[in-house]
């Protein structure tokens, strides 16, 4: 079941998010979130966009969400979307389902372009949002460093 996120979930998308921040470079944090810290994410973004779970059996299984690409008033219609899986829980379809979902709701919401900000290399999520419609528009080269490597990001662009 696809819903908005609630306070009670904070919890779960931090332990989801922190497995992320601990071992792998698909995030630049580097240390993990408390709950109250993903609590505060949560409150932030749902007053402007939406903060969706994917719930299973009772357990979030995955979530994702929309926030501001850049400050300035001109990009007003662009979103940045951030998608995390339980890793137990891949390969079901349930980043797609949820993106899916993400994506009707920004329709409505004067949303004209949406961002995704890719790790590289990183072939599972530039295939997975390749299927969702979006196109690599740029490559950083090393602009983040973790785990003693440099890091290359890419941005892939969806038009609504």
């Amino acid at each position: 079941m696809i819903r908005k996120a609630i306070l009670n979930d904070a919890g779960d998308i931090a332990a989801i998010y922190n497995y992320y921040v601990e071992n792998t470079v698909i995030t630049f944090e580097t240390s993990p979130l408390s709950v109250k810290e993903m609590l505060d994410r949560i409150l932030t973004v749902s007053r402007t966009y939406p903060f969706l779970v994917y719930e299973a059996s009772g357990k979030i299984a995955g979530y994702c969400y929309a926030s501001p690409w850049k400050k300035r008033e001109a990009y007003r219609h662009t979103v940045e979307s951030t998608v995390y899986i339980n890793r137990s829980a891949q390969g079901r379809g349930i980043g797609a389902s949820l993106m899916q979902a993400l994506i009707e709701e920004l329709k409505g919401m004067s949303v004209h372009a949406i961002i995704a900000c890719i790790a590289l290399p990183n072939p599972q999520s530039t295939g997975f949002h390749g299927k969702l419609g979006f196109r690599q528009v740029s490559c950083f080269q090393e602009v983040g460093y973790k785990f003693d490597r440099w890091i290359d990001v890419g941005d892939w662009e969806l038009i609504l």
